[in-house]
């Protein structure tokens, strides 16, 4: 099989292909929403499509890989590697066979990772979601919570989930909640007017939302925050349009709580979040097969 570089009109063809794959699809979709093909904001998308059949492989401009063909093999990663011929490569994200299968294929196995992880895709019509309301227990927009108490949890969050270094985390920490903020994303439950947890979501698509961001402090674990955190976020979402809501659980403990409130198992999601950036070696061609 053949990768080309995606004109317009493969984009308009593609979209419900991605759609179809919801579950590992929503950085793919979003990006393309917004920014199309040859942007130069951080999450544009350099994309190629398949000469004949479905297959999507991309590089956004900040280095992360992304790609949705469930029935490629290890020449199409190999050829889509070879077109990835001397650029850095900061992360590669999606449903976890595939990415697997392109790490593999283009010998990035042994290098070193920040994040290397596969973790349970969720899928949720949010027509079946469940909601508990407890008494004394509201939710906040995270512009109106304590600034330094989010900056503080974010931080936490990105050591902690992330793996990213603490010096590191000490920058983009803040950096993400000032981004929540002009989203809108992000809500925090109070219990009693104190700030217990988080709830958010990285992007969206059209009526799909992708949760992510969820956070508890660790003395605050084990009380189902997480679980309505989660649930009254999402019946917000919900009658602003959205009719359904993907995510991956980092844990078992969150998986339960996911599925606690409607969420149904949708795949594997794998995150590979290199320590420096990788490259790809070799003379971009045209592989068939």
């Amino acid at each position: 099989m053949v990768w080309r570089a995606a004109t317009d009109a493969d984009v308009a063809r593609v979209l419900p292909f991605l759609d179809a794959h919801i579950q590992s699809s929503m950085f793919l979709l979003e990006n393309l929403s917004l920014h199309g093909l040859g942007s130069d904001h951080p999450n544009g998308l350099t994309l190629w499509v398949q000469a004949r059949g479905n297959g999507v492989f991309g590089i956004t401009n900040r280095g992360t890989v992304l790609m949705q063909m469930p029935a490629a093999r290890a020449a199409d990663w190999r050829a889509a590697g070879e077109l990835l011929s001397g650029r850095e490569i900061h992360g590669v994200l999606g449903d976890a066979p595939q990415v697997r299968g392109f790490v593999a294929a283009n010998d990035l196995g042994a290098h070193p990772c920040q994040l290397d992880s596969d973790d349970p895709g969720f899928l949720l019509d949010l027509d079946d979601l469940t909601v508990e309301l407890r008494p004394g227990e509201e939710l906040m927009s995270v512009r109106d919570a304590p600034r330094a108490l989010m900056d503080a949890w974010r931080i936490a969050y990105e050591i902690e989930a992330v793996q990213a270094p603490p010096e590191a985390a000490r920058i983009k920490g803040p950096q993400d909640i000032d981004q929540f903020i002009a989203r809108d994303s992000h809500r925090v439950l109070l219990v009693d007017g104190v700030p217990v947890a988080m709830s958010g979501y990285n992007t969206t698509y059209e009526d799909t939302v992708q949760v992510g961001g969820v956070y508890t402090p660790p003395d605050l674990r084990g009380r189902g925050y997480a679980r309505r955190v989660v649930g009254r976020h999402m019946a917000e979402c919900r009658a602003r349009g959205a009719r359904r809501a993907v995510l991956f659980a980092a844990s078992a403990d969150a998986a339960r709580a996911y599925r606690a409130i409607g969420f149904r198992p949708a795949g594997t999601f794998a995150l590979v979040l290199f320590a420096q950036p990788a490259r790809i070696g070799g003379v971009p061609r045209e592989v068939t097969e």
